[in-house]
């Protein structure tokens, strides 16, 4: 009697950022910070879960690093755990937006993987596709890297045009990659994956918001739920979503595995376990023990003591070993009363402590929780268009200008840096 075979077993993660370090410590033993720690920790907690469960493929949707020039040990320490991966299955080391440089002559920062031909780790720098051959049959195995504007946009043709045209045609362009790879996996009766970093229009955004707004190729996700794929694997979202409900193939974000600032308080971290079979794949999320991010509101604008009225308020929530943002309400008369250092000095022991003030005179815009230090030069320009209130189609051609000026003069850097 004939048996159907086992589904093959795949990990799917994304968005890993090592060398985050918001709100860390510096770990004297290792000298790397302890947020580092907290990535690789997730790193390992997952590689646990696919050893215990036999996986037989890893594809990971992109974003290795918090930039692509990481220090040395964070390499390393990335490193150690794709090896682990790669010698028991194969894994996609696709390369997101923060993997890669503009310029197409830069390596990514997941490139040595390839260069030094390690086995049985696939680099998804360009688009392609191949089959892979895993414990439990093969698997055709498709990928989109983060599209950057200025190598998919390098054709003369394209000098001159204007944003909105730009943006057109780099859409068509995507597209029209994609529709191949459909057609590639068309040709093979196996199931079929494709993996990309890419931010997809019905999606909901998290933290990443700043950073995506006017800046990243949208695509719908009718063009990525094409019946031809089994099981569509996306990074760059840090919100764990699925996007097309009840269709096929599944069209998921794993969502990042730890969190990375408080824009990601409420949202569950982890990865995702997918069980593929030509039309049949199932999935499920695997939630992580990501470090808990908590905010704690004091309004102390009508206490006598406002330090321990923080300090009473702090004490009815579980501070051990989260990342504690407090934001004190003051009057302006009350600002020496609050004595930040035994505040800090009282959590320090089992937690990371932010301290933030607001006045009730304070009529400042705030952004978004955000200390304006925190904020990239493109998020900045971002709130402040919201902040005056321009329309949204308006803003995101405006930030889309000051991205290509900014994306310009980091190339001319680079250009110069090369011929020193």
């Amino acid at each position: 009697m004939d048996t159907m075979p086992d589904p093959i077993r795949m990990l799917h993660f994304a968005d890993v950022h090592v060398g985050m370090e918001n709100y860390g410590r510096l770990d004297p033993t290792t000298g790397t910070s302890s947020r580092v720690r907290d990535f690789l920790d997730r790193l390992d907690e997952m590689i646990d879960f696919a050893a215990q469960n036999e996986a037989d493929l890893a594809v990971f949707a992109g974003d290795a690093f918090k930039n692509r020039d990481p220090e040395p040990t964070q390499q390393r320490e990335f490193a150690a755990r794709i090896k682990r991966l790669a010698d028991t299955m194969p894994v996609l080391l696709l390369v997101g937006n923060h993997d890669t440089a503009g310029i197409a002559a830069k390596a990514s920062s997941v490139d040595i993987f390839q260069a030094l031909a390690v086995p049985g780790v696939i680099v998804g720098g360009r688009p392609g596709g191949q089959v892979v051959q895993t414990r439990r049959g093969p698997v055709f195995l498709a990928w989109m890297p983060y599209p950057v504007r200025n190598r998919l946009l390098a054709q003369p043709e394209q000098h001159g045009k204007s944003i909105e045209e730009l943006e057109a045609a780099l859409q068509e362009t995507v597209v029209d990659i994609l529709a191949d790879l459909a057609q590639q996996a068309a040709a093979h009766d196996m199931p079929r994956v494709l993996s990309a970093h890419l931010s997809v229009k019905e999606a909901r955004l998290g933290s990443e918001r700043l950073i995506m707004l006017g800046k990243d190729l949208s695509l719908a996700t009718s063009a990525l739920a094409d019946p031809i794929w089994d099981y569509v694997a996306l990074g760059h979202i840090h919100r764990h979503q699925a996007l097309n409900p009840g269709g096929y193939p599944p069209v998921v974000y794993s969502g990042s595995l730890e969190r990375i600032d408080f824009g990601e308080e409420d949202e569950e971290k982890g990865f995702c376990w997918v069980e593929l079979a030509r039309g049949k794949t199932t999935w499920r999320f695997v939630p992580v023990a990501a470090r808990p991010f908590r905010t704690v509101e004091v309004d102390a604008s009508g206490a006598e003591d406002p330090t321990k009225a923080v300090l009473d308020a702090v004490s009815r929530v579980d501070v051990k070993g989260a990342v504690i943002r407090i934001q004190v309400t003051l009057r302006a008369d009350q600002a020496a009363a609050l004595h930040d250092r035994e505040i800090l000095r009282a959590l320090e022991p089992t937690a990371q402590v932010s301290l933030g003030r607001r006045y009730l005179e304070d009529e400042r815009a705030r952004l978004d929780g955000v200390s304006p230090e925190a904020l990239t030069p493109l998020q900045l320009v971002e709130t402040y268009f919201r902040i005056r209130g321009e329309a949204p189609e308006r803003t995101k051609a405006l930030l889309a200008r000051a991205e290509a000026l900014m994306e310009e003069a980091a190339e001319e850097a680079d250009r110069a840096e090369a011929a020193a």
